[in-house]
Parts: C-alpha cells; structure tokens; sequence
C-alpha cells in the first residue's frame, strides 16, 4: 500500500490533504471529526486584524453610548478595553488540546508591528506553523507594484525571525513577477508558498441595480492556475509549494503533486459534500498511487514540473505556439 506520508513547511504530515482557512474550524468537533476522517494537518480560521478593529470600535461605541447623559457621570461603565485578539487565541489553544495532527495559524494584519506581535501569541498559543496572508489591493497612484512587495517582504522576515515555528506565505495570483516574488518570499523566510489565495470579487446584480458578493467556492478546472505555477515554481525556488483551489478530488490532488507541490489545501469541497469527502480524497490518491505502482509521494512529485519536461512551452507559451503551429 502507497505511503502517502510528506512534509509541509518541515511539518510531518500523515498525508498530504490539508484544510484550509475555514469556518470549519470554529468548531472543535468539527476538527475532530476532520482529524477521524483523514486530515493531514487543519488551518485555522484566520485571524484578521481589520475584524478585531471593527470589533474594538462597536465595543467603545457600545461603552459611551450612554456617556455624559447627566453632569455626574462621565460614563456608567468602568474603563475597561476590548480583548484584542485574545478570544482567537483561547480558540486556537482549546483546538491545540483537542487533536494531535498538525494546526496551522493563518494570520492577516495591517500594521507590521500587529503582524509581528500576533504572530508571536500564536506560536505560543500552540501552532505548529503559521501561515500569512498578504493581500492588499493598491488604492493610491503613487504606489508602485515594488513598494507592495517590499512591505511584505519586510512582515515576513521580522515575522520569520521573531518566531520559531515555520512561516508560509499564501500567495494571490496578481503579483506583477510571480517568480521574482516568490523568489524573494523564499529569501526572506517562507518555509512554503501556497498556491493561491481565493479571493471574494466585487459583483453587481443589473436586476436590483445594487452590489452583492460573487459566489466564492472553487471550481474543479480552478486547479490549472495553481498547476502552472507549481510546475513553473518547482525548481526554481527552495521552498515547499502548496496546491489550493478547486481540490475536490485524489485525482485533483495527485495532479498537483505532478506538478510539484508537497500537499494541497481544500475547503470548498467541505460546503459542497461535507466532511465525509475527505476521506475518499485520500483513498482515492492512495489507489491512484497503487495503480501506477507509486510506492511515496516523492516517487512522482515534480514529475510533470517544467524543469523535468522537453516541451518549453507547456506552461508558458503554449496557448501562443498551439495556435501558430495548430497543435492538437
């Protein structure tokens, strides 16, 4: 029987199925049920610094909403502050006891010291790894593609070296130069690059003339980007690389793991089939492996990566050359 055993970041993993970032894990039987079913390691929910300040804000609104109603009382509450990001991190550490397999942190702030100092409390709240989430949509001209890249660069190396447990970053798919990028995240810390970080799109409904958020769940063909920067990634840089988006499937997972990531993150497959999914995930990667006589994961990871094929063009170019010399 295949052994499905590999790495993430450094962390041994029993298999290499991840669940990513998700509502999932709010619940500790939730994450039980996910660690009986088969997970290799569990993301915890992130933790979002814009969240606990708008959180903060309600609370000091809710305290002085009933100050200065009268000349003796200033207030009619005792001066008391909002928990930051203390409930997350009770969370985090009743989860830590609630199962054995590996819990990764997920962090996404706004302030670099915020940055260095929640990710500090959640390496000593029990994680075995952290992983950032780097997304901010430029909204000032006057700031260039380079000034984005360098700010992050700079969280994650203070990040790398204040914490001892493994840092990843989840990369977007709208970096100007992915491959200097990630290059650069390598450099500064990152242990391993997830492929990629979904994000929620904007939409209007022409119907009621008003804003609304478009469906947010993955798709099965949503794996082709992810694969093309696997393969591209695989080689080229000296990190761990992580598929995500539209995992639903151990032949999607195993298609990853061609194209030489080391595990793979799947969410949206929980909304759609619930828990019970994942385990035929892995049965399915397993069986996949015994039918072609695969005895490790490291036995065809990177098989299918560019480095490894004679065709230049496969995943760069290609749609270009097929059209010029009419490729089937």
């Amino acid at each position: 029987m295949a052994d499905l055993s590999t790495t993430y970041m450094g962390i041994k993993l029993a298999n290499p199925i991840v669940v990513g970032a998700c509502s999932l894990s709010k619940n500790v039987d939730a994450i039980k049920k996910l660690e009986d079913a088969g997970a290799g390691a569990l993301v915890i929910k992130s933790l979002f610094e814009e969240q606990i300040q708008i959180e903060r804000r309600a609370f000091d609104d809710d305290l002085d909403q009933f100050g200065n109603t009268f000349a003796e009382a200033v207030s009619l509450f005792p001066a008391v502050e909002h928990g930051g990001p203390k409930e997350h991190l009770h969370w985090l550490e009743k989860s830590r006891k609630a199962v054995k397999m590996p819990l990764i942190a997920s962090l996404n702030a706004v302030e670099h010291d915020t940055w260095v100092e929640w990710a500090k409390q959640l390496a000593s709240a029990g994680a075995d790894g952290l992983e950032l989430n780097f997304y901010s949509p430029p909204l000032d001209t006057a700031i260039t593609a380079g000034d984005i890249e360098e700010s992050e660069l700079e969280v994650l190396s203070s990040v790398a070296q204040a914490v001892k447990i493994p840092v990843s970053v989840k990369l977007h798919p709208q970096y100007t130069s992915l491959l200097n990028v990630a290059s650069r995240f390598a450099d500064a810390g990152a242990r391993a690059l997830v492929l990629f970080n979904r994000l929620f799109e904007p939409d209007i409904d022409v119907e009621t003339e008003s804003q609304k958020i478009a469906p947010g769940l993955s798709r099965p063909g949503d794996t082709l980007l992810s694969v093309r920067w696997a393969a591209l990634l695989t080689g080229r840089v000296e990190t761990d690389i992580i598929g995500s988006g539209g995992i639903g499937s151990g032949r999607d997972a195993a298609k990853m793991i061609l194209a030489g990531a080391r595990a793979v993150q799947v969410v949206s497959m929980f909304y759609r089939h619930g828990m019970d999914g994942l385990g035929g995930i892995v049965g399915e990667l397993g069986a996949w492996m015994d039918e072609r006589g695969h005895a490790d994961i490291e036995s065809f990871r990177g098989k299918l990566a560019q480095e490894r094929l004679s065709d230049p063009w496969h995943y760069t170019r290609g749609q270009y050359i097929k059209g010029i010399l009419g490729f089937d």
